[in-house]
C-alpha cells in the first residue's frame, strides 16, 4: 500500500474538500471510493484506504469510512474529553 500522503496528495482540491466536509467518520460516496481508487493507482486499488463501518445503506451495500489512520493523517488525532 503506498505512502498516505502521496495517496490523498493525487486527489483534487475539490475531493479533499468534500473529504473534510464529512469529518472524520462520515461515510464515503461512490465518486470518493473511485477518487482514492484513482489516487491509489486505479480501480479497486484505493480499498484498504477506506474500510466498511458495519453499516449499510438503504440498498443494502456496506457504508464505507477513511481507515482510522488515514482520517488521523487528515484530521489530525481524535480530540480527548
Amino acid at each position: 500500500m503506498a505512502d498516505i500522503a502521496a495517496v490523498l496528495g493525487r486527489l483534487t482540491p475539490d475531493e479533499l474538500n468534500e473529504l473534510r466536509a464529512l469529518g472524520p467518520s462520515g461515510h464515503l460516496t461512490r465518486h470518493l471510493t473511485d477518487a482514492i481508487d484513482r489516487a491509489a493507482g486505479g480501480p479497486g486499488a484505493g480499498r484498504g484506504y477506506y474500510v466498511a463501518n458495519g453499516s449499510v445503506s438503504s440498498t443494502g451495500g456496506p457504508h464505507v469510512v477513511l481507515r482510522s489512520d488515514v482520517s488521523g493523517w487528515l484530521f489530525g488525532p481524535p480530540q480527548q474529553a
